[in-house]
């Protein structure tokens, strides 16, 4: 019986010729594919990091811990003004940054997945969506620890969460789209631009004194409050810790737009990705 090879043909601008419905076809079955992949890359770096690490998976609460030292000392000696709180304010911070903990981690993830696997990309043919979902997978891992870290600090506090809380890891959803879809676009254009990514996350880094992390929405002058209302992540962020705190999202209505433009963000980010990969390897 004769054998038959595969042949796989390639032409300028494929992708971007697939036309809308079959391109999201062609992306969801390139992450599907790639399962196993994705798991090998996963447990490759796990190990890595846990070999060179002094503490290991423990820099996932001494970072969070030293972060919310320095917040409640600036609120102890009156140069923080948080605004009034219904749960215990170092409570408070450690929610807040926890959640906005996590839009970092994929951003900052999904932000060095082409940069950081330069060799693989030129030595190997593959979805370069693998290096994403790799990526974004380790830097959620780091979220269930800590839920544990906040599970002991509402012990600690004798804080008992609403019923709500339950919903509390489907409520990161859309931070965890928006993180991921400005990382792809910055990892892309880093490509290009080198520093883009530092660039990137220092204008986050700055975005988070805008965003009720360390302070309550309505803490703040009134051209404070107007830069509030308008970031959306102020109500991704809210409206994960209102579920926790008071069982209830205080601003509904923002917060359905804020989940839209995640996933607007995300999907259009996602499509950019997937058409560019052909171009990422001949600028690397």
């Amino acid at each position: 019986m004769p054998i038959t090879e595969e042949q796989t043909v390639y032409e300028p601008e494929h992708r971007v010729k697939l036309g809308f419905v079959r391109c999201w076809v062609a992306m969801v079955a390139g992450i599907a594919q790639s399962r196993e992949l994705i798991v090998q890359l996963f447990h490759r770096d796990m190990l890595a990091a846990s070999k060179q690490s002094l503490l290991g998976i423990a820099w996932t609460w001494v970072s969070p811990l030293i972060g919310i030292a320095s917040w409640l000392f600036l609120n102890q000696v009156g140069v923080l003004m948080p605004g009034k709180s219904d749960v215990p304010y170092p409570l408070f911070v450690l929610l807040g940054t926890t959640i906005w903990g996590v839009f970092m981690a994929v951003f900052t993830s999904a932000a060095s997945s082409l940069s950081a696997n330069g060799n693989l990309i030129l030595h190997a043919h593959f979805s370069h969506q693998v290096l994403v979902a790799q990526q974004v997978a380790q830097a959620s891992l780091s979220l269930v620890a800590n839920l544990v870290l906040l599970a002991a600090a509402f012990t600690f506090f004798g804080v008992h969460p609403q019923w709500t809380a339950l919903f509390f890891p489907l409520s990161l959803v859309p931070l965890l789209l928006l993180g991921v879809g400005i990382g792809m676009i910055v990892s892309v254009l880093s490509i290009l631009v080198r520093d883009m990514t530092k660039v990137m996350t220092t204008l986050l880094g700055v975005l988070m004194f805008f965003t009720p992390v360390i302070y309550t929405s309505d803490a703040g002058n009134e051209v404070l409050q107007d830069l509030i209302w308008l970031n959306p992540l102020t109500y991704l962020v809210g409206g994960a810790r209102d579920l926790m705190i008071s069982g209830i999202i205080r601003d509904v209505q923002g917060y359905v737009v804020a989940v839209f433009f995640a996933m607007a963000v995300f999907l259009l980010s996602w499509r950019i990705f997937f058409i560019s990969e052909q171009k990422v390897a001949e600028k690397l």
